[in-house]
Protein backbone atom coordinates (compact mmCIF):
# COMPACT_ATOMS: atom_id res chain seq x y z
CA UNK A 1 0.00 0.00 0.00
CA UNK A 2 1.32 3.53 -1.15
CA UNK A 3 2.22 5.42 2.13
CA UNK A 4 2.47 9.63 2.63
CA UNK A 5 5.21 10.94 4.30
CA UNK A 6 5.84 14.46 5.28
CA UNK A 7 9.47 15.28 5.67
CA UNK A 8 10.33 18.14 7.81
CA UNK A 9 13.62 19.56 8.09
CA UNK A 10 14.49 21.50 10.51
CA UNK A 11 18.06 22.22 12.10
CA UNK A 12 19.59 24.17 15.14
CA UNK A 13 21.70 26.96 13.45
CA UNK A 14 20.25 29.74 12.30
CA UNK A 15 21.91 33.45 12.08
CA UNK A 16 19.34 36.13 11.38
CA UNK A 17 16.87 34.21 14.34
CA UNK A 18 18.69 31.93 16.65
CA UNK A 19 16.87 28.64 17.39
CA UNK A 20 14.08 30.06 14.75
CA UNK A 21 12.31 26.68 14.65
CA UNK A 22 11.70 26.32 18.35
CA UNK A 23 11.12 30.70 19.17
CA UNK A 24 8.21 31.26 20.28
CA UNK A 25 5.32 32.07 17.35
CA UNK A 26 1.66 32.89 18.61
CA UNK A 27 2.22 31.05 21.63
CA UNK A 28 3.50 27.78 20.50
CA UNK A 29 7.23 27.19 19.01
CA UNK A 30 7.40 28.01 15.58
CA UNK A 31 7.51 24.36 14.08
CA UNK A 32 4.08 23.48 15.84
CA UNK A 33 1.99 24.81 13.89
CA UNK A 34 3.42 23.07 10.29
CA UNK A 35 3.43 19.95 12.27
CA UNK A 36 -0.68 20.26 13.80
CA UNK A 37 -1.45 21.27 10.24
CA UNK A 38 0.26 17.87 8.80
CA UNK A 39 -1.13 15.62 11.62
CA UNK A 40 -4.59 16.70 10.99
CA UNK A 41 -4.37 16.02 7.07
CA UNK A 42 -5.79 13.15 6.17
CA UNK A 43 -3.70 12.01 3.25
CA UNK A 44 -0.64 12.04 5.45
CA UNK A 45 0.44 8.71 7.03
CA UNK A 46 3.72 9.62 8.66
CA UNK A 47 5.78 12.87 9.66
CA UNK A 48 9.53 12.77 10.13
CA UNK A 49 11.27 15.79 11.55
CA UNK A 50 14.85 15.52 10.63
CA UNK A 51 16.97 17.59 12.90
CA UNK A 52 20.59 17.97 14.33
CA UNK A 53 19.53 19.32 17.65
CA UNK A 54 18.33 17.69 21.14
CA UNK A 55 16.63 21.09 21.89
CA UNK A 56 14.05 20.65 18.91
CA UNK A 57 14.13 16.86 19.39
CA UNK A 58 12.88 17.47 23.24
CA UNK A 59 10.10 20.45 22.01
CA UNK A 60 8.68 17.94 18.94
CA UNK A 61 8.23 15.12 21.22
CA UNK A 62 6.62 17.54 24.14
CA UNK A 63 3.59 18.11 21.08
CA UNK A 64 3.14 14.11 21.31
CA UNK A 65 1.46 14.55 17.85
CA UNK A 66 0.68 10.49 17.01
CA UNK A 67 2.10 10.82 13.05
CA UNK A 68 5.11 12.73 14.10
CA UNK A 69 8.76 10.77 14.57
CA UNK A 70 11.98 12.32 14.61
CA UNK A 71 15.59 11.58 12.35
CA UNK A 72 18.46 12.49 13.24
CA UNK A 73 20.40 14.16 10.67
CA UNK A 74 23.87 14.30 9.93
CA UNK A 75 25.88 17.28 11.18
CA UNK A 76 27.47 17.16 7.63
CA UNK A 77 23.56 17.87 6.14
CA UNK A 78 23.05 20.49 8.92
CA UNK A 79 25.34 23.36 7.61
CA UNK A 80 24.86 26.79 6.22
CA UNK A 81 25.92 25.39 3.30
CA UNK A 82 23.93 22.22 2.59
CA UNK A 83 20.92 21.76 0.39
CA UNK A 84 17.69 20.53 1.55
CA UNK A 85 17.86 18.02 -1.22
CA UNK A 86 20.84 16.38 0.42
CA UNK A 87 19.18 15.52 3.85
CA UNK A 88 16.12 14.30 1.85
CA UNK A 89 18.44 11.82 0.41
CA UNK A 90 20.52 11.27 3.23
CA UNK A 91 16.94 10.16 4.79
CA UNK A 92 15.69 8.24 1.88
CA UNK A 93 18.82 6.18 1.52
CA UNK A 94 18.89 5.03 4.95
CA UNK A 95 14.76 3.93 4.94
CA UNK A 96 13.10 1.04 3.46
CA UNK A 97 10.25 3.16 1.55
CA UNK A 98 8.76 1.96 -1.92
CA UNK A 99 9.61 3.97 -4.83
CA UNK A 100 5.77 4.75 -5.59
CA UNK A 101 5.51 5.82 -1.99
CA UNK A 102 4.77 10.08 -2.29
CA UNK A 103 7.46 12.17 -0.47
CA UNK A 104 6.12 15.57 0.78
CA UNK A 105 8.83 17.75 1.37
CA UNK A 106 6.99 20.81 3.99
CA UNK A 107 8.72 24.16 5.31
CA UNK A 108 8.43 24.24 9.49
CA UNK A 109 9.22 28.29 8.92
CA UNK A 110 5.73 28.61 7.02
CA UNK A 111 3.62 28.18 10.07
CA UNK A 112 0.60 29.88 7.89
CA UNK A 113 0.20 26.08 6.13
CA UNK A 114 -3.37 24.99 6.82
CA UNK A 115 -4.67 21.44 6.60
CA UNK A 116 -6.69 22.56 3.92
CA UNK A 117 -5.25 23.43 1.75
CA UNK A 118 -2.53 20.26 2.31
CA UNK A 119 -5.69 18.21 1.49
CA UNK A 120 -6.44 19.99 -1.78
CA UNK A 121 -2.87 19.72 -2.41
CA UNK A 122 -3.29 16.01 -2.36
CA UNK A 123 -6.68 15.88 -4.39
CA UNK A 124 -5.11 18.04 -7.15
CA UNK A 125 -1.73 16.09 -7.53
CA UNK A 126 -3.80 12.47 -7.40
CA UNK A 127 -6.59 14.02 -10.15
CA UNK A 128 -4.22 15.75 -12.46
CA UNK A 129 -1.79 12.52 -12.88
CA UNK A 130 1.37 15.10 -12.05
CA UNK A 131 4.81 13.74 -10.87
CA UNK A 132 5.31 16.70 -8.68
CA UNK A 133 3.70 19.60 -6.83
CA UNK A 134 4.70 22.91 -5.46
CA UNK A 135 2.98 25.13 -3.41
CA UNK A 136 2.98 29.39 -5.01
CA UNK A 137 1.25 32.79 -4.35
CA UNK A 138 -0.05 34.79 -7.43
CA UNK A 139 1.75 38.20 -7.46
CA UNK A 140 0.40 41.27 -8.59
CA UNK A 141 3.43 43.21 -9.43
CA UNK A 142 4.99 44.46 -12.17
CA UNK A 143 8.77 43.00 -12.61
CA UNK A 144 11.34 44.19 -14.71
CA UNK A 145 14.60 42.85 -15.67
CA UNK A 146 18.19 44.61 -15.34
CA UNK A 147 18.65 45.67 -18.43
CA UNK A 148 15.14 47.62 -18.06
CA UNK A 149 12.70 45.30 -19.89
CA UNK A 150 9.52 44.93 -18.60
CA UNK A 151 9.51 40.99 -17.12
CA UNK A 152 5.89 40.14 -16.89
CA UNK A 153 3.66 42.83 -18.84
CA UNK A 154 3.75 45.08 -21.34
CA UNK A 155 3.76 48.94 -19.91
CA UNK A 156 2.95 50.84 -22.99
CA UNK A 157 -0.54 49.03 -22.14
CA UNK A 158 -0.35 49.41 -18.38
CA UNK A 159 -3.38 46.66 -17.28
CA UNK A 160 -5.61 47.52 -14.32
CA UNK A 161 -4.87 45.65 -11.17
CA UNK A 162 -8.26 43.67 -11.29
CA UNK A 163 -7.76 42.53 -14.99
CA UNK A 164 -3.65 41.83 -14.47
CA UNK A 165 -3.50 38.09 -13.73
CA UNK A 166 -0.17 38.51 -12.47
CA UNK A 167 2.94 36.06 -11.69
CA UNK A 168 2.65 32.54 -9.96
CA UNK A 169 5.95 32.76 -7.62
CA UNK A 170 7.11 30.03 -5.29
CA UNK A 171 6.28 30.47 -1.79
CA UNK A 172 7.94 27.38 -0.49
CA UNK A 173 5.32 25.98 1.67
CA UNK A 174 5.61 22.35 0.36
CA UNK A 175 6.04 19.98 -2.16
CA UNK A 176 4.97 16.72 -3.47
CA UNK A 177 6.81 13.72 -5.10
CA UNK A 178 7.66 10.28 -5.37
CA UNK A 179 10.18 8.27 -3.27
CA UNK A 180 11.64 7.05 -6.63
CA UNK A 181 11.65 10.13 -8.60
CA UNK A 182 13.53 11.96 -5.76
CA UNK A 183 16.33 9.77 -5.77
CA UNK A 184 16.54 9.10 -9.50
CA UNK A 185 16.41 13.23 -9.88
CA UNK A 186 18.38 14.14 -6.72
CA UNK A 187 15.33 17.14 -6.52
CA UNK A 188 12.10 17.73 -5.14
CA UNK A 189 10.57 17.98 -8.54
CA UNK A 190 10.64 16.84 -11.99
CA UNK A 191 9.01 15.44 -14.35
CA UNK A 192 5.28 16.97 -15.10
CA UNK A 193 5.11 19.85 -12.75
CA UNK A 194 1.54 20.63 -11.17
CA UNK A 195 1.37 24.20 -9.25
CA UNK A 196 -1.17 24.55 -6.23
CA UNK A 197 -2.12 28.03 -5.68
CA UNK A 198 -2.27 29.50 -2.21
CA UNK A 199 -3.59 32.67 -0.77
CA UNK A 200 -1.48 35.64 -1.29
CA UNK A 201 -0.71 36.13 2.53
CA UNK A 202 1.32 32.65 2.33
CA UNK A 203 4.13 34.42 0.47
CA UNK A 204 5.46 36.16 4.02
CA UNK A 205 8.94 34.72 4.66
CA UNK A 206 10.61 34.35 8.47
CA UNK A 207 14.40 35.41 7.34
CA UNK A 208 14.66 38.53 9.60
CA UNK A 209 13.51 39.50 13.49
CA UNK A 210 11.17 41.64 11.75
CA UNK A 211 9.13 39.09 9.59
CA UNK A 212 8.36 37.65 13.25
CA UNK A 213 6.42 40.89 14.01
CA UNK A 214 4.06 40.72 10.66
CA UNK A 215 3.63 37.25 9.98
CA UNK A 216 1.91 36.83 13.77
CA UNK A 217 -0.21 39.29 12.63
CA UNK A 218 -1.25 37.71 9.28
CA UNK A 219 -1.08 34.39 11.33
CA UNK A 220 -4.10 35.63 14.26
CA UNK A 221 -5.60 37.22 11.47
CA UNK A 222 -5.76 34.06 8.75
CA UNK A 223 -5.33 31.65 10.94
CA UNK A 224 -6.29 31.63 14.74
CA UNK A 225 -9.51 33.30 13.83
CA UNK A 226 -10.62 30.14 12.80
CA UNK A 227 -9.94 28.14 15.53
CA UNK A 228 -12.95 28.24 17.17
CA UNK A 229 -15.97 29.30 15.28
CA UNK A 230 -17.83 31.80 17.82
CA UNK A 231 -16.29 35.16 19.17
CA UNK A 232 -15.33 35.53 22.83
CA UNK A 233 -17.65 37.01 25.18
CA UNK A 234 -16.61 36.10 28.13
CA UNK A 235 -12.79 36.54 29.62
CA UNK A 236 -12.02 34.50 32.72
CA UNK A 237 -9.05 34.56 34.65
CA UNK A 238 -7.23 32.81 37.62
CA UNK A 239 -5.10 34.56 40.29
CA UNK A 240 -2.43 33.42 41.95
CA UNK A 241 0.42 32.79 39.49
CA UNK A 242 -1.23 34.97 36.53
CA UNK A 243 -2.51 37.83 38.17
CA UNK A 244 0.42 37.52 40.68
CA UNK A 245 3.78 35.87 40.57
CA UNK A 246 2.74 33.42 43.05
CA UNK A 247 4.45 35.10 45.63
CA UNK A 248 3.24 34.81 49.16
CA UNK A 249 4.39 38.09 50.83
CA UNK A 250 3.54 38.77 54.96
CA UNK A 251 4.25 42.06 56.61
CA UNK A 252 5.42 42.64 60.20
CA UNK A 253 1.85 41.40 61.92
CA UNK A 254 1.32 38.85 59.46
CA UNK A 255 -0.59 40.49 57.25
CA UNK A 256 -1.16 38.67 53.68
CA UNK A 257 0.21 40.75 50.34
CA UNK A 258 0.03 39.99 46.85
CA UNK A 259 1.52 42.04 44.16
CA UNK A 260 -0.58 42.62 40.95
CA UNK A 261 0.36 44.09 37.61
CA UNK A 262 -1.26 47.30 36.70
CA UNK A 263 -0.57 46.59 32.80
CA UNK A 264 -2.85 43.28 33.68
CA UNK A 265 -5.53 45.88 34.81
CA UNK A 266 -5.10 48.12 31.66
CA UNK A 267 -5.93 44.99 29.44
CA UNK A 268 -9.10 44.32 31.82
CA UNK A 269 -10.61 47.20 30.90
CA UNK A 270 -9.61 47.41 27.15
CA UNK A 271 -11.82 43.60 27.36
CA UNK A 272 -14.71 45.42 28.71
CA UNK A 273 -14.78 48.86 26.50
CA UNK A 274 -14.71 46.05 23.64
CA UNK A 275 -17.81 44.41 24.89
CA UNK A 276 -16.16 41.53 26.48
CA UNK A 277 -17.62 40.54 29.85
CA UNK A 278 -14.56 39.82 32.47
CA UNK A 279 -14.52 37.91 35.70
CA UNK A 280 -12.11 36.61 38.31
CA UNK A 281 -12.32 32.61 39.81
CA UNK A 282 -10.25 31.86 42.57
CA UNK A 283 -10.42 28.71 45.00
CA UNK A 284 -8.86 31.50 47.82
CA UNK A 285 -11.05 33.59 49.38
CA UNK A 286 -9.60 36.80 50.80
CA UNK A 287 -10.12 40.81 50.76
CA UNK A 288 -7.26 41.50 48.67
CA UNK A 289 -8.81 39.96 45.86
CA UNK A 290 -11.98 41.56 46.74
CA UNK A 291 -10.55 44.65 46.42
CA UNK A 292 -8.68 44.31 43.43
CA UNK A 293 -11.89 43.19 41.23
CA UNK A 294 -13.77 45.92 42.89
CA UNK A 295 -10.60 48.35 41.37
CA UNK A 296 -10.57 46.55 38.33
CA UNK A 297 -14.67 46.69 37.99
CA UNK A 298 -15.12 42.79 36.55
CA UNK A 299 -18.76 41.73 35.86
CA UNK A 300 -17.80 38.83 38.04
CA UNK A 301 -16.27 37.41 41.15
CA UNK A 302 -15.95 33.84 42.15
CA UNK A 303 -14.12 33.18 45.34
CA UNK A 304 -13.55 30.35 47.50
CA UNK A 305 -15.82 27.83 45.77
CA UNK A 306 -14.22 24.30 45.73
CA UNK A 307 -17.19 22.07 45.18
CA UNK A 308 -17.05 21.10 41.64
CA UNK A 309 -14.25 23.54 41.47
CA UNK A 310 -13.58 26.44 38.45
CA UNK A 311 -15.03 24.64 35.89
CA UNK A 312 -18.58 24.91 37.48
CA UNK A 313 -18.24 28.12 39.15
CA UNK A 314 -17.42 29.60 35.23
CA UNK A 315 -20.43 27.24 33.92
CA UNK A 316 -22.93 29.20 36.39
CA UNK A 317 -21.68 32.33 34.86
CA UNK A 318 -22.02 31.12 31.34
CA UNK A 319 -25.83 30.30 32.70
CA UNK A 320 -25.82 33.83 33.89
CA UNK A 321 -24.25 35.58 30.16
CA UNK A 322 -26.75 32.91 28.12
CA UNK A 323 -23.48 31.94 26.72
CA UNK A 324 -21.59 28.36 26.41
CA UNK A 325 -18.06 27.52 27.85
CA UNK A 326 -16.82 27.99 23.92
CA UNK A 327 -17.27 31.79 23.63
CA UNK A 328 -15.15 31.67 27.03
CA UNK A 329 -11.26 32.68 27.13
CA UNK A 330 -9.34 31.59 30.31
CA UNK A 331 -6.49 31.96 31.50
CA UNK A 332 -4.90 29.70 34.55
CA UNK A 333 -1.38 28.45 35.45
CA UNK A 334 -2.01 25.58 37.54
CA UNK A 335 -3.49 21.86 38.62
CA UNK A 336 -6.97 23.04 40.01
CA UNK A 337 -7.22 25.07 36.89
CA UNK A 338 -7.14 22.42 33.82
CA UNK A 339 -10.40 21.21 33.58
CA UNK A 340 -11.69 24.94 32.97
CA UNK A 341 -9.08 25.26 30.70
CA UNK A 342 -9.60 22.08 28.66
CA UNK A 343 -13.21 23.07 28.32
CA UNK A 344 -13.03 26.89 27.32
CA UNK A 345 -13.07 28.18 23.44
CA UNK A 346 -9.33 29.13 24.03
CA UNK A 347 -7.09 28.49 26.86
CA UNK A 348 -4.06 30.09 27.33
CA UNK A 349 -1.08 30.38 30.64
CA UNK A 350 1.95 32.37 31.74
CA UNK A 351 5.16 31.09 30.71
CA UNK A 352 6.03 29.83 33.89
CA UNK A 353 3.05 27.83 34.15
CA UNK A 354 3.42 24.50 35.35
CA UNK A 355 4.39 20.95 33.00
CA UNK A 356 0.73 19.77 32.76
CA UNK A 357 -0.85 23.12 32.31
CA UNK A 358 1.59 23.75 28.95
CA UNK A 359 1.40 20.40 27.74
CA UNK A 360 -2.56 20.98 27.20
CA UNK A 361 -3.51 20.28 23.19
CA UNK A 362 -4.17 23.74 21.75
CA UNK A 363 -2.94 25.84 24.77
CA UNK A 364 -1.89 29.25 24.14
CA UNK A 365 1.80 29.84 26.02
CA UNK A 366 2.31 33.03 26.55
CA UNK A 367 5.41 35.00 26.42
CA UNK A 368 4.88 36.64 30.05
CA UNK A 369 5.11 35.22 33.46
CA UNK A 370 2.66 35.60 36.07
CA UNK A 371 1.92 38.87 37.57
CA UNK A 372 4.37 40.71 34.62
CA UNK A 373 1.98 41.39 32.59
CA UNK A 374 0.56 37.57 31.61
CA UNK A 375 -3.45 38.51 31.45
CA UNK A 376 -2.55 41.57 29.54
CA UNK A 377 -0.92 39.49 26.75
CA UNK A 378 -3.97 37.06 26.21
CA UNK A 379 -6.28 40.17 26.50
CA UNK A 380 -4.27 41.62 23.56
CA UNK A 381 -4.36 37.93 21.57
CA UNK A 382 -8.02 38.43 22.34
CA UNK A 383 -8.67 41.79 21.17
CA UNK A 384 -6.52 41.01 17.81
CA UNK A 385 -8.63 38.55 16.73
CA UNK A 386 -11.52 40.50 17.10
Amino acid sequence: MVKTIAFVPVREGSKSIPLKNIKDFCGKPLVYWVLKALNNAVPVDRIVVATDSIRIEATVQSFRFDKVSVYRRSAANATDTASTESVMLEYLAKTSLESDDIFMLVQATSPLTETYQIEEAFEQYHARGYDSMLTCVRLKRFLWNPDGSALNYTFTARPRRQDFAGSLMENGAFYISRVGAVMQSGNRLSGRIGIYEMPEHTAAELDHPDDWISMEQLMRKYVLSKIKGKKIKLFLTDVDGVMTDAGMYYSENGDEMKKFNSQDGLGMRLLRESGIRTGIITTETTKLVERRAAKLKVDYLSQGRRDGGKLEAAMDICQKEGISLEEVAYIGDDMNCIELLSSVGYAACPANAVTAVKSLPGIIILQKRGGDGAVREFAEWILNLR
